[in-house]
């Protein structure tokens, strides 16, 4: 971890740049902004965050030629879509706390949320369009449609309790991968990439999408709630069947199935059976099976890094970094 840690420290200027960036749209846009909306963003934006998405798409760009500061304006699109997805994820989910404090739904309502959510939406398709062109805006607009379709894919499976490890995978492509993946296609694509290289990006990011979803699902029952910022069991207690839970069904003989299909049906056994649904997954191998399938995710990532030469090692190493924090994060 030392090492990713350092790696990473060479990127705090970026993340420094990504954050002013940030602060001078809101600000050039508060003059004609409602000042509750304009509370919401300030909320949203900067109470946390990795700011992961534009990193990387900073980085894909300048591992290809670029960037300038037009790259930055355009990286920082990703965030804002991204914020806009938890917005209205903490609405569907009626999320309490965001961060490790207050949703943006427990502090300003369901309406302020859906509302600001879809500001920093229509925000981010003009700064992808103004900076990136059309091509930029056609990936950017499919990872979209493809989010939404994924959270249908998991709304169809909420109720399903025989899952495969495919089913999964569909709904994650949406949730989370097609977003990553479209950050460091579009980089690469605005920083001068060939089209080899666009594309090795473009794998790069959707493999780092699966793996950092996973460890998101591993978090949810081995997380320490101080670091994540929220409390451990909210998959479960929504009935979620998230990978671990999945391989570890997958393991069991038909009686322990049909118990934990029955606890997984009934709302309330399952929000106060954490305990037992965690010792089955443990006892099955579940979180250990999902750990090694998100560690072949990141491996699958960095293979396709092998492209770049050694003139752009620094970048390659970076992201390298950044897959490999993916996989060993605590938050």
């Amino acid at each position: 971890m030392s090492a990713i840690k350092k790696l990473l420290g060479h990127v705090q200027a970026d993340i420094e740049k990504i954050d002013e960036i940030m602060r001078a749209d809101i600000d050039r846009l508060a003059a004609n902004m409602d000042k509750r909306l304009l509370d919401v963003l300030h909320y949203g934006l900067f109470g946390g965050g990795k700011r992961f998405r534009p990193l990387l798409a900073v980085i894909s760009g300048r591992l290809c030629g670029g960037p300038d500061e037009s790259a930055y304006r355009l990286a920082v699109a990703f965030e804002y879509l991204h914020m806009a997805t938890l917005l209205h994820d903490d609405v569907i989910d009626q999320a309490e706390t965001r961060r490790g404090r207050p949703s943006v739904v427990s502090a300003y309502g369901v309406t302020a949320a859906i509302l600001g959510g879809d500001f920093l939406h229509a925000l981010s398709m003009e700064l992808i369009g103004r900076y990136g062109g059309t091509a930029a805006l056609s990936i950017f607009c499919e990872a979209t449609r493809a989010m939404v379709d994924g959270e249908f894919i998991q709304l169809r499976n909420s109720s399903r309790y025989n899952q495969s490890e495919d089913d999964y995978f569909k709904a994650i492509e949406g949730k989370t991968a097609v977003l990553i993946s479209a950050a460091t296609e579009i980089g690469a694509l605005c920083g001068g990439a060939d089209p080899r290289q666009q594309l090795a990006l473009k794998e790069y990011g959707r493999n780092l999408g699966f793996g950092f979803q996973i460890i998101d699902d591993l978090l949810d029952y081995q997380g320490d709630a101080k670091l994540t910022g929220k409390a451990v069991g909210n998959d479960l207690a929504e009935g979620k069947m998230t990978l671990p839970l999945i391989l570890a069904m997958d393991q069991a003989d038909d009686r322990q199935r049909q118990h934990i299909h029955a606890l997984l049906a009934d709302t309330d056994r399952r929000r106060s059976s954490f305990e037992t649904v965690y010792a089955f997954i443990e006892e099955n191998d579940g979180f250990a099976r999902a750990h090694r399938r998100a560690s072949q995710c990141i491996l699958r990532a960095r293979e396709h890094l092998t492209l770049f030469s050694a003139g752009e090692k620094k970048d390659v190493e970076i992201l390298a970094g950044l897959a490999e924090y993916a996989l060993y994060r605590q938050k």
